[in-house]
């Protein structure tokens, strides 16, 4: 069996698939509200939040479209850096948005300077941003970009953290982001299929104005449905089962100790590039905590790399993503990963590279 070192999905452990086969229960009585009530200091201690914790069976995807579907009463602002915020500039105008964006060349950051003149140019009331670019491995500065969207009256912010969530710290209410938003299958260890969102009272009030915002991914039904601890639609009750799991499993190891160690992981890895000489492809100052996103070497066999890494030793990691896909590969520390699984991780790749 493969172990996962791809930035996403990721590795779930029996503990949390054992927690999703508990017997099945129904989504409009007790047990449920129940469940539902479960997780939300787990999941607002990670958002740094007191607002509600939302949870949309969907990928994150659903929850970003929804946002501009919610939120964009103008004009919208994508912040471009990779292949998941461009791809938000493309949301926009299918969906008959006006839009415009800033777009630096993938691998670099997005510089709040360069937001600050944007919204000076006027008529913008939307910003959306992903915060750690998973296709380049880029962990752009949310706070410094937080604080000048939050200087421009009745712009709203909207923050994928997709891969980021459960990994670094994030302060929504202190740095005063409306719409937080991560699929579970990243940092959080869990299958795919579940998204958890937060918004502002200002992101609520200004969905109650948006006339097409549907039904599904009503920002305002969600937060009716959430006063009952539950949801609007039917939800992935055994996901939330593995979301209770996990966040018992964050809070018995710590925040602190939680981001120590994606931290340390992610650092294991840095050194193994440094080590064979293979260049980070995000800047310094910039670079993800999650995952890393290295650069090929001009002479480096990558495709036989990935391919005899898995063939020997059952690991997988990422030939790169969008237009980068073979110039960069991607390796995740993310979720419940230790220094031993990395260690081990290095190890089979040095094997692979005939290092002794």
């Amino acid at each position: 069996m493969s172990k996962l070192y791809i930035p996403g999905p990721i590795n779930v452990s029996p503990e949390t698939f054992a927690a999703m086969s508990q017997p099945m229960i129904g989504h409009r009585g007790a047990e449920f509200e129940a469940l539902y009530a479960s997780v939300q200091p787990g999941l607002q201690e990670l958002a740094g939040t007191r607002r509600p914790a939302y949870l949309s069976t969907s990928s994150a995807w659903g929850v970003m479209e929804a946002a501009l579907r919610n939120l964009c009463g103008k004009k919208v602002l994508t912040l471009c850096c990779g292949a998941f915020s461009d791809k938000w500039f493309d949301v926009a105008n299918k969906l008959g948005l006006a839009a415009d964006k800033i777009q630096v060349e993938w691998g670099q950051a997005i510089a709040p300077d360069a937001v600050r003149a944007k919204l000076e140019e006027g008529g913008f009331d939307l910003v959306t941003l992903v915060h750690n670019e998973t296709s380049t491995g880029v962990m752009n500065d949310l706070a410094g970009i937080a604080q000048v969207v939050k200087s421009f009256p009745g712009v709203l912010l909207v923050v994928d953290s997709v891969s980021s969530f459960s990994a670094v710290p994030i302060a929504m209410d202190e740095l005063g982001i409306d719409v937080l938003l991560a699929g579970v299958q990243k940092a959080l260890a869990l299958p795919p299929g579940m998204a958890v969102f937060f918004c502002s009272e200002a992101a609520l009030e200004r969905a109650k104005a948006q006339p097409n915002r549907g039904y599904y991914f009503d920002f305002v039904e969600f937060a009716k449905n959430a006063e009952k601890n539950n949801t609007p639609s039917t939800p992935a009750i055994s996901l939330i089962f593995g979301l209770q799991h996990m966040m018992a499993t964050v809070a018995a190891e710590g925040l602190a100790n939680r981001y120590a160690r994606h931290a340390a992981n992610n650092a294991m890895i840095h050194a193994w590039g440094k080590r064979h000489g293979v260049a980070n492809f995000a800047p310094e100052g910039n670079q993800s905590v999650s995952l890393t996103c290295f650069a090929k070497p001009a002479d480096f066999d990558q495709a036989g790399f990935i391919k005899n890494l898995k063939a020997r030793h059952g690991y997988v990691i990422n030939g790169g993503y969008g237009k980068i896909k073979g110039l960069t590969f991607r390796i995740s520390n993310m979720g419940n990963e230790t220094a031993a699984t990395m260690q081990a991780l290095i190890d089979a790749m040095d094997d692979v590279l005939g290092v002794k």
